[in-house]
């Protein structure tokens, strides 16, 4: 089967709906989202709606758990206070308790798939794998990972193969997995890149052939970033989507 695995949607519309219509081309059997619908973005039940129809399995982020009430964001910058604030006043009854039953991890069965938002290790605590040393900690729990597991969190595309006593970092571009190993696989952004890349970045995964392929697409980041000013959010989360950081 095909899988198209996306995370940190961000309540960007514009860039969700050009990654849909990019799916159109690649016979993806199941989609898989694996969090942050919304915080940052203009248009949380636009996004929320498609990906609560479209997705077989949709992870909670930290945003999501946030706006529905799951978890304590006091402790974050201002600026995101107010976003996730303000889309927890715009949220529909429908979505809030969709937001409200998100897993926190989803298994794919009989593919060796795992979906968390963060790190596999701890899963409330939506820790960040950007770095091999953050990927090494999941060692521990060798046993229990799947044979691909993708994380969002981060907003970069970062690949690291593990084997026991050992983590590779390697480029963040398109592999077959290899027998022996494991792989955590950040898929980036749809809706807030983080990497200077200002295209949407989706994914691709193949269980018959265990191909796995990155994804960027364009998108109108200027009806985005207006969206994001006219509603007096942050306007640094709509100038961030020009450069993609």
């Amino acid at each position: 089967m095909r899988f198209g695995v996306f995370s940190d949607v961000h309540a960007n519309i514009e860039a969700l709906s050009a990654v849909m219509e990019s799916y159109e081309s690649e016979s993806i059997d199941q989609f898989y989202c694996i969090g942050d619908v919304v915080g940052y973005g203009a248009s949380p039940n636009e996004c929320c709606d498609i990906i609560r129809n479209k997705t077989t399995a949709t992870i909670l982020g930290n945003h999501d758990a946030a706006v529905a009430g799951r978890m304590d964001y006091s402790y974050y910058y201002e600026a995101a206070r107010q976003a996730l604030d303000r889309h927890a006043s715009l949220i529909s009854d429908e979505n809030m308790q969709w937001l409200k039953q998100l897993p926190y991890k989803h298994e794919i069965a009989g593919t060796g798939v795992h979906l968390c938002h963060g790190s596999p290790l701890r899963l409330e605590e939506f820790d960040y794998i950007f770095a091999p040393e953050q990927a090494r900690e999941c060692l521990a729990i060798w046993d229990q990972l799947g044979d691909i597991t993708f994380i969002g969190h981060s907003h970069l595309c970062k690949v690291f193969a593990l084997r026991p006593g050992e983590v590779e970092e390697l480029p963040a571009k398109d592999f077959t997995l290899r027998k022996g190993y494991k792989y955590i696989v950040s898929v980036g952004s749809v809706g807030q890149p983080r990497d200077y890349d200002n295209r949407a970045s989706f994914t691709v995964f193949d269980s018959d052939t265990r191909e796995f392929q990155f994804k960027r697409v364009e998108y109108d980041i200027e009806s985005a970033a207006t969206k994001i000013f006219d509603e007096n959010l942050e306007r640094n989360f709509g100038h961030r989507l020009f450069i993609g950081v």
